[in-house]
C-alpha cells in the first residue's frame, strides 16, 4: 500500500481541498472540492485511483462548493456526504455523516468528530493507518487553521455568542485533546476571511499550535469569546449568498459556465445599456483606456475574491480580456465565487474597441513620487482595517475597498482622490469604482504602499 494525501491550493479564495486514498485498493475521497474539478480527477488518474467518496466538513459560505459537480462528473460511482449534525438541511441527495463515522480506503481509514462552532453543522475527519488507535492527521475543515480557528460570527450576530463558545469547547476538547504530532490540514490558508490572521503555512502540527496558536492557549471562555469575535476580519458580501446557495445545492455545469465572443457593436450596445462590465486586465492597461463604466479587477487569483465582494449576481457579466486566449482561466476563477452567469466577452479586446473608433475612458497613473509632492491630491487608502493601523501614508483618509460603495456618499465627488493600497491591485479597483459612480478626478497608485515605504516617505500611524 502507498498512501495518496494530495493537497490542492486554490489561489485567491485560499482554500485547500484534499485527495486522500490507497493505491493498492484503488480508491480515494475528496474532501471539500472547489467548483473546477477536473482537478481532482486528474490526480485521480495520475494515482491509478476511483473517486468513490465525497465529502463536505461544512456549509462553506466564502466559495461555491464543487461536490455535487464532481459527483455529477463521476457518473453515479460517488456518493455525496455532508454533516446532518445539529439539524443540517441541504436541498440536493446526500448520505448522512454522524460523529463517529468511520469511512476505510484500503489501509487508511477516516473518522467523523463533530466540531463545531465555524458553523453548526461543522465536521472535522481524522486520519488514521489501518486499525491504530492514534491519528496521524486530521482534516480540520475551517474549525482550525494554522495560528487561527473559524471565524463564529458568519450566521448572525443571533448566532455568534453561542457559536463562539462551541468553538471554544471544540479547540479545547477535540483539538487540543489529540497528541502533538498529529498533522493538521486545514480547509484555507492565509488569505482567506474565515479566519482571523491565518498562518502562511499550508499545515501544522497540534504540538506547534499548542505551544503558539493564540486562540488554541486561550483557557477562559470570555477571553476566547472576546479575542474570536473582536478579531474577525470584515464579512465579505457574498458569504452570506455562498452559505445560500451551497446548502439549496449549486447548479451543476457540467463544464465552464458559457460565454460567448461578441463584436464591439454587440458589446458597445450592452455597455450603454448599463451592463455590468469587468475589466480583468493590468491596472496600466486599464488606466491608459477601458470602457467607460468598467470595473476593472485584474486576473490574478484574487480576483475570485473581489468580484465576489463587488459584482452583482444578480445581472450577467461581460469581460474585457488582455488577450481572449485567457478566458478559461478568468471563468474558472469567477465561477469560485459563485458567478456561472456571462452576457459575453468583447472578441479582440480594447485593440478592436480602440480601432472601432469607439469612446474610451481613462485614470491616470501617478507614482509614489508624484503622490509625495502633490499638495492637491487626497490620498485614499483602500487596505483593510489593519493594514491602515500599521501605517499610512501621511493625511491619508481610510476606506476599506469591500466597504467603499457604502462610505462614497461620505466622499467629495469634486475633489481629486489618489488610491492606495499595499501593491496597486486593490487601488486600481477601488479608482476604477470610484470612476464609475461619477468621481471624475481619480487616480490611482501603483506600487502603492510597498513603493511609498520603500522610497523611504513618512509614514503615519493612528493615535
Amino acid at each position: 500500500m502507498t498512501l495518496r494525501f494530495e493537497q490542492i491550493l486554490a489561489d485567491g479564495v485560499a482554500e485547500c481541498s484534499y485527495l486522500v486514498g490507497d493505491d493498492s485498493a484503488h480508491t480515494c475521497a475528496v474532501v471539500d472540492p472547489r467548483p473546477d474539478v477536473e482537478i481532482y480527477l486528474e490526480a485521480a488518474r495520475r494515482f491509478g485511483l476511483a473517486i468513490t467518496h465525497v465529502f463536505e466538513t461544512h456549509i462553506h459560505a466564502d466559495f461555491l462548493s464543487g461536490a455535487r459537480e464532481l459527483v455529477d462528473r463521476l457518473g453515479g460511482q460517488a456518493k455525496l456526504y455532508v454533516s446532518t449534525e445539529a439539524g443540517a438541511e441541504y436541498g440536493f441527495e446526500h448520505e448522512p455523516v454522524h460523529d463517529g463515522d468511520e469511512f476505510t480506503f484500503g489501509g487508511m481509514r477516516m473518522k467523523a468528530r463533530f466540531t463545531p462552532g465555524h458553523t453548526p453543522e461543522h465536521v472535522s475527519y481524522l486520519l488514521f493507518d489501518g486499525d491504530t488507535e492514534t491519528p496521524w492527521g486530521v482534516l480540520s475543515g475551517d474549525a482550525f487553521f494554522v495560528d487561527s480557528v473559524g471565524r463564529p460570527d458568519l450566521l448572525g450576530d443571533d448566532q455568534s455568542e453561542e457559536l463562539a463558545e462551541k468553538l471554544f469547547h471544540t479547540v479545547r476538547d477535540v483539538f487540543m485533546a489529540l497528541p502533538d504530532d498529529v498533522i493538521i490540514y486545514p480547509c484555507h490558508g492565509a488569505g482567506s476571511a474565515c479566519g482571523p490572521d491565518i498562518g502562511d503555512r499550508m499545515s501544522s502540527t497540534i504540538g506547534y499550535e499548542r505551544r503558539f496558536n493564540s486562540y488554541a492557549r486561550i483557557e477562559d471562555l470570555k477571553e476566547f469569546k472576546e479575542a474570536i469575535l473582536g478579531d474577525a476580519p470584515p464579512v465579505p458580501t457574498h458569504y452570506p449568498r455562498m452559505k445560500k446557495v451551497n446548502s439549496e445545492g449549486p447548479e451543476v455545469l457540467r463544464n465552464l459556465p458559457r460565454i460567448e465572443p461578441m463584436t464591439v457593436e454587440r458589446f458597445a450596445e450592452a455597455a450603454e445599456g448599463g451592463a455590468q462590465v469587468l475589466d480583468v486586465r493590468d491596472m496600466m492597461d486599464f488606466g491608459a483606456g477601458h470602457v467607460p463604466g468598467s470595473l476593472n479587477i485584474g486576473a490574478r487569483p484574487e480576483l475570485s475574491v473581489w468580484a465576489g465582494w463587488l459584482l452583482d449576481p444578480g445581472k450577467p457579466i461581460y469581460l474585457v480580456l488582455h488577450e481572449d486566449t485567457e478566458l478559461l482561466g478568468v471563468l474558472r476563477l469567477l465561477w469560485r465565487t459563485g458567478f456561472t452567469d456571462f452576457g459575453g466577452y468583447l472578441a479582440g479586446g480594447m485593440a478592436a474597441w480602440r480601432e472601432a473608433g469607439r469612446e474610451f475612458a481613462q485614470i491616470p497613473q501617478i507614482s509614489v513620487h508624484e503622490l509625495h509632492k502633490a499638495e492637491d491630491l487626497h490620498p485614499l487608502d483602500v487596505r483593510k482595517p489593519d493594514e491602515w493601523e500599521g501605517g499610512h501614508v501621511p493625511g491619508a483618509r481610510h476606506a476599506f475597498l469591500g466597504e467603499l460603495r457604502e462610505e462614497m456618499d461620505d466622499l467629495d465627488r469634486s475633489a481629486p482622490y489618489a488610491t492606495y493600497c499595499a501593491s496597486g491591485f486593490r487601488a486600481s479597483i477601488a479608482a476604477s469604482l470610484l470612476k464609475k459612480n461619477g468621481f471624475e478626478q481619480v487616480r490611482n497608485v501603483p506600487g502603492s504602499w510597498k513603493a511609498w515605504s520603500a522610497a523611504g516617505y513618512d509614514v503615519e500611524k493612528p493615535s
